[in-house]
């Protein structure tokens, strides 16, 4: 019994325990949970002021996590692919309260209105990470930053790249099937914080993030090891946009002329300038119709002018050749070729590429005698040779060499124009020997002499020497090469060979290879007869004549005399010396005259002296600049020439390069479409890319400057349409271009120019006003390009975006 009622008792008494402990556990659980939660949770904004002191906490706890990447925060931001392109957030933050009343509006989202300007005054000291951007001074500014998915990496190889290129069509082909709801392709924003915020807790204070999502999303784990394996570590300071001393570099707004005219004050039968006509983004028209035109997917429209063209009444001297440009610039899509393909890359491409992007056979037909190009199945394949060097350009371009040593291809000899250039192989192959060669060739003279040239990967521009100056300036070009190009050099006194005169160096050389240098026959005598009274009376020096006997033909080298001496001992004045008002460099649509410019005496003249040789001539500052001179952005030329340097080397390095998520190996045709200096081109320098340097006629006239370095480009208005066939640059840089140009020209016509000359699956960068550039993004949007990142900071914005192989359906009722 006893034993019985003490097992009784125990049980009690152990159940009794396993209650109390029961208890004891359960409200030990809900402790841990309550601590738990409290530790974790973002205070949204909507909470008291009560709980500032947890906010305090997690705000410290987020800046240890960013602490070490404040200097990474705007390469991060402006890379990456659809993987890690959500995470960007993370690196950004918003800027002390003391900064609050410096943000500008436009740059700022409010969602809770309901909020006062206290209010959010406190929950941006609360909620502050230590990531901001910073300028050099540390100082940050109002943000947003907008990035499209499936950003390339920056890889050069195999099968990578061929995956990108197959990515770029179906992205284009999904693009094609989406055109009636295209105004719904934007992805929407997906708003990130450490501790899981919604929507509405993400809005503290003015700086802000915006991502725009295509592609897969991943962990901020993900995101750091992907940045840490795919990227460059950075080395400084990213220069998205420079501060400080270099602000100026950037905010153009207040740009003056310096010691330069511009080519609009030079030239002096300029084009009337065309009505002011600047788009309302509200009220814009994103209809889109393809163009009907005879010329089809090869619409050049200032060279297609058909209307123009038969108003003319004579064409002896090309002039049917020559630029007309529309009243109206054309605001239609130019279509595709079928079967159009991502271009083969360079260097392969300078030897074969795909017969459906340019499926023209008749210069096969013509020339492949000649070995200029050959239809091969799919591609359409280039030997490498010319009418003058059957057997290929290298041999031909090493014996110009053996047959003046003076010429040093790479060193002395730098850039050099091609006349009459065909398929340009002569210019393709020169870059083997570290040379830029400007080739030009008039349209369809021969069927698509220069989009071959394009397509391979270079330099070259429809041009026909008819009654204009060539858009280029006095005194630039190295070496000047004709090799059978057709052109009646000794007509007319001379007038062609006189504009040669116009461009060449004092000092350089004028290579001529053509039938009457080496054949006997009647016609070729009389022409050389010809050619070298001129070139006697031009005081130009024949240093030799020679032949190649393995091509079997024969050149004669000219030189440029360096001073005036031989021409005030002429004892005739036959070619004239041009009148001292005469203006050498004004070169837009200036007719030309049967006149010679002297060789200027003046160091501050460029032209008196030959640049150093290359490389050294990339980086030195041009010997006429100097500091009495001020610069374009204000400061003494030559101070202001190095500053521009600097700045791209960074914007470069730190921004396009790494920052940007684009492929450069599938660049290769680049056009700077405002450059002053040069410092973009020069930045890239180490790529395999050439630069077609535009500056536009209302600009300071730098394009001296450009050559002087090593470099080249040309003149033009870009409220006319470019010498150039569609699809034939990879990447485009407008740097504060488009609203300068706004203000005279019609905004929709410029950006269809350059969706015309972009190729599908190439990039446009813009850095302007965030105004502008929203404009432009819309636009491009409404084409369906893609929007790879927007980035603004204090009223400056960085837009980057890719063409797809989108093309409207609907087409034009009639032909402009």
């Amino acid at each position: 019994m006893a034993f019985g009622r003490s097992s009784r008792l125990d049980g009690r008494g152990a159940s009794s325990f396993c209650s109390t402990t029961t208890i004891v556990v359960f409200v030990a659980l809900c402790l841990v949970g309550v601590w738990m939660m409290t530790s974790s949770t973002v205070i949204p904004v909507e909470m008291s002021d009560t709980q500032s002191e947890t906010s305090d906490k997690v705000a410290k706890s987020d800046s240890r996590s960013f602490e070490n990447r404040s200097s990474d925060v705007a390469e991060d931001s402006t890379s990456g692919d659809g993987n890690d392109t959500e995470n960007n957030v993370l690196n950004e933050s918003s800027s002390a309260s003391d900064k609050t009343a410096e943000v500008p509006v436009e740059k700022t989202e409010v969602k809770d209105p309901s909020k006062g300007s206290n209010d959010s005054k406190n929950e941006l000291e609360d909620t502050s990470k230590t990531g901001t951007f910073s300028d050099v001074n540390g100082e940050g500014g109002g943000e947003t930053i907008k990035e499209g998915g499936d950003v390339d990496q920056e890889i050069d190889t195999g099968d990578q790249a061929d995956h990108q290129d197959q990515n770029i069509e179906d992205r284009s082909k999904e693009a094609e099937n989406d055109d009636d709801t295209k105004k719904d392709r934007e992805s929407e924003q997906d708003e990130v914080s450490d501790g899981g915020k919604n929507k509405d807790e993400n809005n503290e204070g003015p700086v802000e993030e915006k991502l725009e999502q295509n592609g897969d999303k991943s962990t901020p784990q993900d995101f750091n090891r992907n940045k840490e394996g795919d990227q460059p570590k950075d080395t400084g300071g990213n220069e998205v946009f420079p501060s400080g001393a270099q602000s100026e570099l950037l905010n153009e707004t207040n740009t003056q002329n310096g010691a330069w005219s511009s080519q609009a004050a030079e030239s002096k039968n300029e084009k009337e300038v065309q009505k002011l006509s600047s788009p309302d983004s509200q009220n814009f028209d994103s209809t889109w119709k393809l163009c009907n035109v005879t010329t089809g997917e090869d619409y050049i429209p200032c060279l297609d002018n058909v209307a123009a063209i038969k108003k003319l009444h004579f064409t002896g001297h090309y002039e049917h050749r020559e630029r007309h440009c529309p009243e109206e610039p054309p605001t239609c899509l130019v279509p595709l070729p079928e079967g159009y393909r991502v271009p083969v890359r360079w260097p392969n491409s300078r030897e074969k590429i795909w017969y459906n992007n340019v499926p023209h056979t008749k210069l096969a037909e013509v020339k492949g005698h000649q070995n200029w190009v050959k239809v091969s199945g799919e591609y359409i394949n280039f030997p490498g040779g010319g009418t003058q060097f059957i057997h290929g350009a290298l041999h031909y371009i090493d014996f110009i060499q053996e047959s003046l040593p003076d010429i040093a291809w790479g060193k002395r000899s730098r850039v050099v124009l091609d006349v009459g250039s065909g398929v340009a192989s002569f210019g393709g192959y020169l870059f083997d020997r570290d040379v830029l060669t400007m080739s030009f060739a008039p349209k369809d003279e021969h069927e698509a002499q220069v989009q071959f040239a394009l397509e391979r990967g270079i330099p070259a521009i429809s041009a026909v020497m008819g009654t204009k100056r060539l858009p280029f300036p006095s005194k630039v070009f190295d070496v000047v090469h004709c090799a059978r190009c057709r052109v009646p050099w000794h007509i007319e006194g001379g007038m062609l060979l006189l504009e040669l005169n116009r461009l060449l160096r004092p000092g350089g050389y004028f290579v001529w290879s053509a039938t009457p240098v080496y054949r006997t026959d009647p016609e070729d005598v009389g022409i050389w007869k010809a050619m070298t009274a001129l070139t006697t009376s031009m005081c130009w020096e024949m240093v030799n004549k020679t032949s190649d006997e393995l091509n079997q033909v024969g050149l004669a080298i000219y030189r440029k005399p360096i001073d005036n001496r031989c021409y005030e001992k002429r004892s005739e004045d036959d070619p004239r010396l041009c009148q001292e008002s005469d203006d050498a460099d004004a070169a837009w649509n200036v007719p030309l005259q049967a006149c010679m410019h002297k060789v200027p005496l003046d160091s501050a003249s460029h032209g008196r002296l030959w640049p150093e040789q290359w490389p050294q001539r990339l980086e030195n500052v041009p010997h006429w600049l100097n500091n009495s001179q001020p610069g374009v952005y204000g400061k003494p030329a030559p101070e202001d020439f190095v500053a521009d340097y600097e700045h791209w080397k960074r914007v470069v390095s730190k921004s396009y390069v790494g920052g940007m998520g684009i492929n450069w190996s599938t660049v290769r045709n680049v056009m700077d479409m405002r450059s002053v200096y040069g410092g973009f081109a020069a930045a890239l320098r180490d790529m395999k890319v050439w630069v077609m340097n535009i500056v536009s006629i209302d600009s300071p006239d730098t394009l001296p400057v450009i050559y002087e370095r090593g470099l080249f480009g040309m003149y033009h208005d870009w409220c006319e349409s470019f010498s150039t066939y569609p699809r034939t640059y990879d990447l485009l840089h407008a740097d504060h271009l488009f609203s300068k140009i706004k203000k005279r020209c019609q905004l929709r016509a410029v950006v269809v120019e350059v969706d015309r000359i972009t190729r599908p699956g190439g990039k446009l960068i813009v850095r302007d006003d965030v105004d502008t550039m929203s404009e432009i993004e819309t636009m491009v949007k409404s084409m369906q390009w893609e929007i790879r990142l927007t980035y603004s900071k204090d009223n400056e914005g960085l837009l980057c975006a890719e063409k797809t192989m989108w093309r409207p359906k609907e087409v034009e009722s009639s032909m402009p």
